[in-house]
């Protein structure tokens, strides 16, 4: 599990393809890598990944067909910018929201304008996903943990402060762009739980 709090900023090393599936080494960037384990999960832009080496710096993680395919890792190459992000421990402080690693779907940003010093974002999500995104819900782009403040069919807004900005791939970002997106567990629990009584969705 994860927060959806972007701990740092890393770069696609090398990717190596394997018969389909890929092997991407990741440079953490300023991400301590010293107490993780061969085994530890590691969000990589939103999607949960296993540490399969460490060198350093650096860290490699196996990446399955499906994944590539359903995410924008299948996109990705050396030298692109990720968000990055260890599991959560017991003892850690919840600042975002109970995070999966587990993406739903890949959106896209729709629009960007400047609101004060912060930004008014505006991104398109699958229709699919558009039932479980609700105003003042939380979603998680790119393994980043945002407050949900406007919804429109198949768009939803949020407001990015300038830290957010600078401390996440955000920055770099513009219309057009593909993002990783994760729905709020409890919708997806509460929809399961209602339809399992009968009760219409």
């Amino acid at each position: 599990m994860f927060t959806g709090i972007v701990q740092a900023v890393g770069r696609i090393a090398r990717r190596e393809e394997r018969g389909g599936d890929a092997r991407i080494v990741i440079d953490a960037g300023a991400l301590d890598l010293a107490d993780v384990a061969l085994g530890d999960s590691i969000a990589v832009a939103g999607v949960c990944l296993t540490a399969v080496a460490l060198d350093g710096t650096q860290f490699a993680a196996d990446v399955s067909a499906e994944t590539l395919r359903l995410t924008t890792l299948g996109a990705l190459d050396a030298g692109d910018a990720v968000n990055l992000e260890k599991s959560l421990r017991l003892a850690d402080r919840l600042g975002g929201h109970l995070v999966s690693g587990h993406v739903d779907g890949v959106g896209a940003v729709a629009a960007v304008h400047d609101d004060g010093g912060s930004q008014r974002w505006t991104f398109r999500a699958p229709a699919a996903l558009a039932r479980y995104i609700a105003v003042k819900g939380s979603i998680c782009v790119d393994g980043t943990s945002l407050t949900v403040n406007e919804v429109s069919a198949d768009t939803f807004g949020v407001t990015l402060i300038p830290h957010t900005l600078a401390a996440t791939t955000f920055g770099a970002r513009k219309a057009g762009d593909a993002v990783n997106l994760e729905v709020d567990l409890v919708a997806r629990y509460v929809e399961r739980l209602y339809g399992e009584r009968g009760v219409a969705a």
